[in-house]
């Protein structure tokens, strides 16, 4: 998923069944754009999924282990009142810079320290990217790949990996 559609993510939008492979339906975004930029003044703008119609749906699946965590973070925390699964202390949007010094302290205590200062998993949206190289490597379908990755409406057409994955920059956002 994007940062974005994560921060979408809603209680209902998840099939987590009590074992084997989940399922998200992923319907809409949260982009953070700063308040100066949106008409009523928040931090973020409720939107449709990126290069999608204003209602589509994708579907993506999930492995067992993350429907696990998902079910798992449920009871924990259970859901904001709008029933977003992911939220701040006093229930609004998780801003990316918490998420990102989270991610900064995750790298810190999962990579060698010769390999923390480098780009390796710099950035959050790494991991979208690994995951989206993992599938191809796999022999996902490209077409499959792309789809999930909600960059469908650029690749459909295409057998190969190629339409989604920019050699310098990697895959496609």
């Amino acid at each position: 998923m994007r940062p974005s559609e994560a921060a979408a993510l809603t209680e209902r939008d998840c099939k987590l069944p009590e074992s084997g492979w989940g399922e998200l339906i992923l319907a809409g975004s949260r982009p953070e754009v700063g308040a100066g930029w949106t008409d009523d003044g928040k931090s973020y703008e409720v939107r449709g999924l990126k290069r999608r119609a204003r209602k589509t749906t994708r579907p993506v699946p999930i492995p067992p282990a993350l429907v696990q965590l998902l079910r798992r973070h449920l009871d924990v925390y259970g859901t904001a009142p709008d029933g977003r699964l992911f939220r701040a202390v006093r229930g609004g949007r998780v801003r990316s810079t918490e998420y990102t010094e989270l991610w900064q302290e995750a790298r810190r205590k999962a990579l060698p320290a010769a390999e923390v200062h480098t780009p390796l998993a710099e950035v959050p949206y790494t991991a979208r990217h690994a995951g989206i190289s993992l599938w191809i490597k796999a022999g996902v379908d490209p077409v499959e790949v792309a789809r999930r990755a909600g960059t469908a409406s650029r690749c459909s057409g295409s057998s190969t990996p190629s339409c989604c994955v920019d050699s310098s920059t990697g895959p496609t956002s």
